[in-house]
């Protein structure tokens, strides 16, 4: 087992059952030093790609998921991780109960674009249905997007 933080669309328990249907949710936490972004937007079919970059000032909320080897490399691919577009990064998780170093993928493209208004949407959703603060998910909901995509 392997410890992976999903930030993205992946905070959505129902996406996570799907795509990593041997792995279990162990908890959730924050990624303090870092913010959710965007970048990308050349690779997106409907806009820019959700990252995580390093930022002292903020935090991104995080579902901490124990994963079997099968299901990371199922992921490796859903995430196309395995063709370079996103790479893996250790990072610190905070949780009620400690601190938990896991993996997160980080896109490997320049921060910048904006992402569909269908993609917003989705990972609000996703966050929501993960348990994040209302807060959280209100900013995500207002997050600057495309108009057009889905």
């Amino acid at each position: 087992m392997t410890l992976y933080a999903a930030y993205g669309t992946n905070l959505d328990p129902a996406r996570m059952s799907e795509r990593c249907p041997h792995s279990i949710l162990r908890t959730t936490g924050w990624l303090e030093g870092w913010r959710l972004t965007f970048g990308g937007e050349e690779h997106g079919w409907d806009g820019a790609l959700t990252t995580i970059v390093q930022d002292s000032f903020e935090r991104v909320f995080v579902a901490v998921y124990d994963l079997t080897s099968e299901d990371e490399s199922a992921l490796d691919g859903w995430e196309s991780a395995d063709t370079g577009l996103y790479r893996k990064t250790k990072v610190r998780v905070a949780t009620l109960t400690g601190e938990l170093v896991v993996w997160a993928y980080v896109l490997d493209a320049f921060e910048g674009g904006l992402p569909s208004a269908y993609h917003i949407g989705v990972l609000s959703d996703s966050a929501e249905a993960a348990g994040a603060p209302d807060d959280y998910v209100s900013a995500l909901r207002a997050r600057s997007c495309r108009s057009t995509g889905l």
